[in-house]
């Protein structure tokens, strides 16, 4: 099969019979095999009664329907271990993303060998409490990965299978799915402008915790990926680190009393006087609670059944 096109929705009702046959049409003119995946995320409209009835009329659709609302790393995740394409394009359900893309990114997958090919829509309908956000958190997701996308969030993207059969999405990690690929191995990342059209049913499902989230998710999968398998590095070092400077602190006040005492010079101030001897403490308390952690977390990491899984591309045995 050449492509399967991977849909998470919810309430998107209205728009799904124009999407699937704008789909169908696309296909059929490229001469494609391909599957339609809807996965509705907990729709409380009547969603999957049209997705019922849209698979008695065009047999490449097929459905997965959650009992409530999971999200949509949870849909998009669910939808990849399905998925029987060669390359696997997501979109999202509200035609705002064009169907008519789907033979470029394909080509761009299959002739160009990319891994991923993220849009960019670069032209877009959105108000301007939603554009802001997402430049901000753009520029913040290319500083930390060093990925050069303008546009990490386009849910219009294609997949090598290899790609989606390999990485695992969730809480709101669909926003970094690039950036998981690349720390799984997947260097070979592009982009492709594509056409952002405005929405034409229903509503927007973007709000401000959505953007707190994605950039919380975003520190998690740095500190996994960089540190995931070697916990000690982070929290030991930053544990030696501070229990350091306490040790220093706490020397040098000691130091200078009995260099006092020893001059005979008057010491206006008892050890425990001073801001600096707790200052001092805390950082001797909190760098050996810090390498405490690292210790305990690098046993968990040994323990873990995944410790030594290795992506393998090719072998010679």
């Amino acid at each position: 099969m050449d492509i399967s096109v991977v849909v998470p929705l919810l309430n998107e009702e209205e728009s799904l019979p124009e999407l699937t046959s704008w789909i169908a049409r696309v296909m059929k003119e490229n001469n494609f095999t391909y599957e339609l995946l809807f996965v509705d995320d907990g729709s409380t409209d009547s969603s999957w009664q049209v997705i019922e009835q849209l698979k008695s009329e065009f047999p490449a659709v097929k459905g997965i329907k959650f009992r409530r609302n999971y999200g949509k790393s949870a849909a998009l995740n669910v939808a990849f271990e399905a998925a029987q394409g060669d390359v696997i394009i997501t979109m999202d359900a509200d035609l705002q993303d064009s169907p008519d893309e789907i033979p470029v990114l394909f080509s761009r997958i299959k002739d160009e060998k990319f891994d991923l090919i993220s849009g960019w829509k670069k032209k877009r309908y959105d108000p301007i409490t939603k554009t802001i956000p997402t430049k901000l958190f753009n520029a913040a997701t290319r500083k930390m990965s060093g990925i050069q996308l303008n546009d990490f969030n386009c849910g219009l993207k294609a997949y090598r299978s290899d790609v989606i059969k390999t990485i695992e999405v969730y809480g709101e990690m669909h926003r970094y799915i690039p950036v998981i690929a690349k720390w799984a191995g997947f260097k070979q990342i592009g982009e492709q402008v594509v056409e952002h059209r405005a929405r034409k049913y229903g509503v927007t499902k973007f709000g401000l915790s959505r953007f707190i989230n994605g950039f919380l998710d975003l520190l998690s999968i740095f500190f996994v990926g960089k540190f995931g398998k070697r916990p000690m590095h982070f929290f030991g070092s930053m544990g030696v680190l501070s229990f350091l400077i306490g040790t220093i602190m706490a020397l040098w006040i000691i130091g200078e009393k009995l260099y006092h005492i020893s001059m005979s010079i008057p010491y206006k101030r008892e050890i425990t006087d001073q801001p600096g001897f707790y200052i001092a403490l805390v950082a001797i308390i909190v760098g050996s609670q810090l390498f405490l952690t690292g210790f305990v977390a690098e046993l968990v990491t040994r323990n873990a059944t995944e410790r030594n899984q290795y992506l393998i591309e090719k072998e010679i045995l």
